[in-house]
């Protein structure tokens, strides 16, 4: 298994959410159909840069745009690294 590292200063890496496969009434989503998620974990925060203090931390659920990001797979798993800043939101729990 490889070992995450820090993401570069004001990054971020997301572990996105799964994206539904069902909707609320049951009907079963084809993957062609999916909406793309807009919802993740933090798994890494790089350092804060010194005009822009880190905000998030390890742990904390966000809501990203849909387009945000550059996707990447370490050990068959799907991640996403972001700047910071476009994150539009922190879920609050």
């Amino acid at each position: 298994m490889a070992k995450i590292g820090r993401p570069m200063s004001g990054k971020v890496m997301i572990q996105p959410q799964e994206a539904e496969q069902k909707t609320s009434s049951g009907i079963i989503i084809p993957d062609s159909a999916q909406e793309k998620p807009q919802k993740g974990k933090i798994v890494a925060v790089g350092n804060q840069k010194a005009d822009e203090p880190m905000e998030v931390k390890v742990g904390d659920v966000v809501l990203y745009g849909k387009y945000s990001g550059t996707e990447i797979k370490i050990d068959d798993k799907d991640y996403l690294i972001m700047n910071q800043t476009d994150l539009l939101l922190v879920v609050e729990e």
